[in-house]
């Protein structure tokens, strides 16, 4: 079995989407790429751009999908299948509109609660690989919900972002997948 790991942030690609809602799986894969890549995201083909490590004797392929939110199961493919990566190794982070600003949740398998980049995903390798979900809080009303996951973190909001992101980083070579609940109680304390 492959025990390389595959750890893909959702996002948006270009810089008017970069503090965006939306892109904090983005924020948190370039966090971890920062903490042990040495060398920075390059784009593999046209559909996704790919950051290696290792750590604790692991590979890992650091991913962020090019093919705009709603398309990244392209990618995801791509890659399951390139690196031949079993979905018990493949993490997804991305934001969640249903759970509060800065609480986090990590589980493996499960509905795509309406989040187009995972039902992307879902379509095409499936539903049960690990998804690391960061709350992003919800609007008060249901139209509002495109603008504000395409809005950006606020500067007061940014500290908790940038902590989330360094913590997975720190924490997650040496707790995956074995008590991978760990973590999730640990960020939630933040």
């Amino acid at each position: 079995m492959n025990d390389c790991l595959l750890l893909v942030g959702l996002g948006n690609p270009g810089h008017q989407y970069e503090r965006n809602r939306h892109n904090v799986g983005f924020m948190i894969a370039e966090a971890f790429a920062e903490a042990y890549a040495s060398s920075s995201f390059k784009k593999m083909i046209d559909i996704v751009e790919v950051a290696q490590v290792s750590f604790h004797g692991k590979k890992c392929i650091i991913a962020r999908p090019l093919t705009f939110m709603n398309l990244s199961g392209r990618a995801v493919r791509f890659l399951v299948d390139f690196y031949k990566i079993p979905l018990d190794n493949v993490v997804v982070i991305h934001d969640d509109i249903d759970l509060p600003f800065g609480r986090v949740k990590i589980k493996r398998g499960g509905g795509n609660g309406g989040h187009n980049g995972l039902k992307s995903i879902d379509n095409l390798v499936g539903n049960n690989y690990w998804r690391i979900r960061i709350g992003v809080g919800r609007p008060e009303m249901k139209s509002m919900i495109v603008s504000h996951v395409l809005g950006n973190f606020s500067n007061e909001e940014m500290p908790t972002i940038e902590k989330i992101a360094t913590e997975i980083a720190e924490d997650l070579p040496t707790l995956f997948p074995a008590e991978i609940q760990t973590l999730t109680e640990k960020l939630n304390t933040l």
